[in-house]
């Protein structure tokens, strides 16, 4: 595995060997609007492997995407080996459904140091729950950014995030009450404590993600990148598009429902994915949102 080709794949060519937090924030964006957050693999009969290698070839040599996971650890990969001080974590995700967070840790997320202030990474949210800047680990701080204000909250220990939406404009009336139309302008997204983690923590959650019949990645195909100034998501046969900041405290959201060939032919243009099996979008559940 080669950093540099790593660098390349996510269309990194200004780094400086400075461990400073503009470095941190120049791999995270460049990563998150490259390695699309998607769990294809499933729905073409592939399994989501957590091996370092295997995952390696897919994000980087295979030019894919993949989900916390995987995408998370390849970039716990890179940051540590360009040298940055960083501790994996274990996230607790908020269902809106059942309105509480899986008993279970299922999503990896990281812990960066930098000048003695430590920061939370994460590249594998998705959507418009995914940060675009690390946050600094301060409780109860508005951290505005491109997508909406994140807010990290401690409470006897263990750690919260939320986030504060924008309005919302949505050309298409059809979709105003659609389940993938996020609708909370005060969103929980997970919760983790600072106990230290390694991707083997999260192989048993690896496997029932993926095989599990009750589970909603097992029941909804996925796929999320971001652009500079918006994010995109496909589920299923419905592709949506966010704008932020599109008026003043408002962004625009767009759905567009696709046939078959439409579907291959976005995930080639919008998230510079090829697949090489055959996929079969799937979308019956109600957990991802734009």
């Amino acid at each position: 595995m080669d950093i540099e080709a790593y660098f390349e794949r996510i269309g990194y060519k200004n780094f400086r060997n400075k461990l400073d937090l503009e470095t941190l924030t120049d791999i995270l964006q460049h990563q998150i609007q490259a390695i699309p957050f998607e769990n294809l693999n499933i729905h073409c009969g592939e399994p989501m492997e957590l091996g370092l290698e295997a995952v390696f070839d897919q994000l980087v040599r295979k030019n894919r995407g993949g989900w916390c996971c995987q995408i998370n650890q390849l970039l716990y990969w890179a940051l540590t080996t360009i040298g940055f001080e960083t501790t994996m974590l274990g996230g607790n995700v908020y269902n809106v459904s059942t309105e509480r967070y899986t008993r279970d840790t299922l999503h990896p997320l990281l812990m960066v140091t930098v000048g003695g202030r430590n920061y939370i990474v994460d590249a594998g949210y998705g959507s418009s729950y995914q940060m675009r800047q690390p946050l600094e680990l301060i409780s109860g701080k508005d951290q505005p950014q491109v997508p909406c204000i994140f807010r990290l909250t401690e409470e006897g220990g263990t750690w919260y995030l939320d986030q504060i939406r924008r309005e919302q404009y949505v050309p298409n009336q059809e979709f105003l009450n659609s389940e993938l139309l996020e609708k909370k302008k005060y969103r929980k997204i997970f919760s983790f404590t600072l106990e230290p983690r390694t991707i083997e923590d999260f192989e048993s959650p690896n496997s029932y993600l993926q095989t599990s019949p009750a589970s909603v990645c097992v029941k909804d195909s996925y796929c999320a990148v971001h652009t500079p100034d918006g994010a995109y998501c496909l589920v299923g046969f419905t592709l949506m598009h966010r704008r932020f900041s599109y008026k003043d405290n408002m962004d625009l959201v767009e759905f567009k429902t696709l046939n078959v060939e439409e579907v291959e032919e976005e995930l080639k243009k919008i998230f510079n994915i090829s697949l090489e099996k055959k996929f079969v979008p799937k979308h019956s559940a109600s957990f991802f949102t734009i």
